[in-house]
């Protein structure tokens, strides 16, 4: 795509990295947690979430700045990519949903060098019952899925300099914790366990994989 990429890491406090806005230039940030930590999408409620599991389990409720459902970060499990481009990068489109295309085909081809195939969603939002509480739930445009189940969730958000890209994949999949999360009515477990596709590679590899496709 270009060699212009700046890549960076970032660790920490999930909501404070939200929560800041980007500098506007291609950059490709890989942010990591140390506390389990629940992120919810821009327009959920905060009264969705089950604050006694959450305190007793010690997950770290936070927001992002855009949307979707809730996503569980727990450490060493995923891998989050943050990308940004300005709005006069070449990558840009005006078409919300064409635009994250490119961010799924990038994934898509990373995976693929790893074994693991996948196709992107070029249709519209696919809603479920519980994918306003569950982001994995759903599949919106741009993500990455194999067969039924979501490898890579999306999201974004845009402002008038830039455009960021809010992607992450799961290593691993906790979905008794994730219902457990949601407020009564909840989801069983067995009904969300097939949402995600666990990615079977590591961190590292697949850090290597995205950023050599960013590159090309």
């Amino acid at each position: 795509m270009s060699a212009a990429w700046i890549v960076r890491d970032s660790h920490g406090d999930a909501g404070e990295f939200h929560a800041a806005d980007p500098e506007a230039i291609r950059s490709a940030t890989f942010h990591s947690v140390d506390r389990p930590t629940l992120v919810l999408g821009s327009a959920q409620h905060r009264r969705r979430v089950d604050d006694s599991v959450a305190t007793a389990l010690g997950v770290d409720v936070v927001s992002r700045r855009s949307g979707g459902g809730a996503v569980l970060l727990w450490p060493g499990e995923f891998v989050w990519l943050d990308i940004v481009i300005p709005s006069n990068d070449p990558l840009w489109l005006d078409d919300v949903g064409r635009a994250m295309h490119w961010v799924g085909d990038c994934w898509a081809a990373a995976l693929r060098v790893l074994g693991v195939p996948g196709d992107v969603h070029r249709g519209g939002l696919i809603a479920s019952e519980w994918s306003r509480d569950v982001c994995f739930a759903g599949v919106g445009p741009g993500e990455v899925v194999a067969g039924a189940s979501k490898l890579v969730g999306i999201a974004q958000r845009r402002a008038r300099r830039f455009a960021r890209f809010q992607t992450m994949c799961h290593l691993q999949w906790r979905p008794e914790i994730v219902a457990a999360l949601v407020q009564s009515p909840r989801p069983a477990a067995e009904s969300i366990v097939g949402a995600v596709a666990i990615v079977p590679a590591s961190a590292a590899s697949l850090r290597g994989a995205l950023e050599a496709q960013l590159r090309r």
